[in-house]
């Protein structure tokens, strides 16, 4: 039973990094450097914490950019 609870929770982790993945090909980031993604990641979640305006505002972004992708 242990084994299971390991291997559902390695998936579920595995699936989520994926879809993060997706993430940074859907917003065109796809050949970007590493560093230069983690850095924006490590700025960006610096900002949402001094700036809550902020972080509504990148919602409406990508609320948006996910319902264009729908059509």
């Amino acid at each position: 039973m242990a084994r299971t609870t390991t291997s559902d929770a390695r998936k579920k982790d595995t699936r989520e990094k994926i879809e993060l993945g997706g993430l940074i090909v859907k917003a065109g980031l796809r050949y970007e450097k590493r560093a230069l993604l983690l850095g924006a990641l490590i700025e960006l979640r610096q900002r949402l914490k001094a700036d809550e305006m902020e972080r509504t505002r990148l919602m409406a972004v990508g609320a948006e950019a996910f319902g264009k992708a729908d059509e």
